[in-house]
């Protein structure tokens, strides 16, 4: 049986990306085929202008209401409506500790970690420290903190971090994202024929893995009287 391949485009500074993540993971438990699986996670920028870090002081429901024009009383609800949405799919976010910055650099030691195995425990690892820990995720001593915390060679991660090393399969990720029309992460692409748009819940996910899954079993031939090139 080939493998069923999974391209998801997240962010790290996507609250329902990680949210996503779990719900696909809940998925993949009660997936009958799991050891099947070939998953790729590939970059996606959510605001590729931000500088590597935002200046400190200002409340995260300041930003949200800035950026979607409401006020702050319905930023800080959105907050706490997230929060609980994730303390229901095990996540503790702490939107109170955020640091908000440029993703690229921590997209490109993810690609770094996919060399190594390490891919799916790099993203992990992000998400919690941005989400949960209060981590600045464009600090490039920070993430490097982090990426070395998952088994990734100091000296390799600071080579990454001190070159340009990745960008190109950040760049290609986000044309590739593109060219599919993706407006919104997390977007799962299941086999190159099924999307997943948005943090689904596990149950969805699973009837199109297993959809996904079924059409790619070989056909069941059975064998009678035919003819052929070499005659009948």
């Amino acid at each position: 049986m080939p493998t069923l391949r999974i391209d998801v485009w997240s962010d790290i500074a996507c609250p329902w990306c990680y949210v996503g993540k779990r719900r696909f993971e809940a998925a993949v438990e009660r997936f009958e085929h799991a050891g099947d699986i070939e998953l790729h996670w590939r970059s996606f920028e959510l605001d590729p202008s931000a500088p590597k870090e935002r200046s400190e002081g200002v409340p995260y429901a300041e930003r949200l209401a800035k950026k979607y024009r409401a006020t702050p009383e319905h930023a800080q609800s959105m907050i706490d409506q997230m929060t609980e949405t994730a303390k229901a799919d095990g996540l503790s976010f702490r939107f109170d500790r955020i640091r908000p910055g440029n993703t690229f650099d921590a997209h490109r030691l993810v690609h770094l970690a996919a060399e190594h195995g390490l891919q799916d425990a790099m993203k992990e690892a992000f998400f919690r420290a941005y989400l949960e820990e209060g981590v600045a995720i464009g600090d490039p001593d920070a993430i490097a903190t982090v990426a070395i915390g998952v088994g990734l060679d100091a000296d390799e991660v600071q080579g990454v971090l001190q070159s340009d090393a990745y960008a190109a399969d950040v760049r290609g990720d986000e044309q590739q994202a593109a060219q599919l029309g993706i407006r919104g992460v997390p977007f799962f692409v299941l086999d190159r024929r099924y999307a997943i748009q948005g943090a689904q819940s596990a149950d969805t996910v699973l009837s199109v893995l297993r959809k996904a899954h079924q059409e790619m079993a070989p056909l069941e031939v059975i064998e009678g009287a035919a003819c052929g090139p070499d005659g009948c």
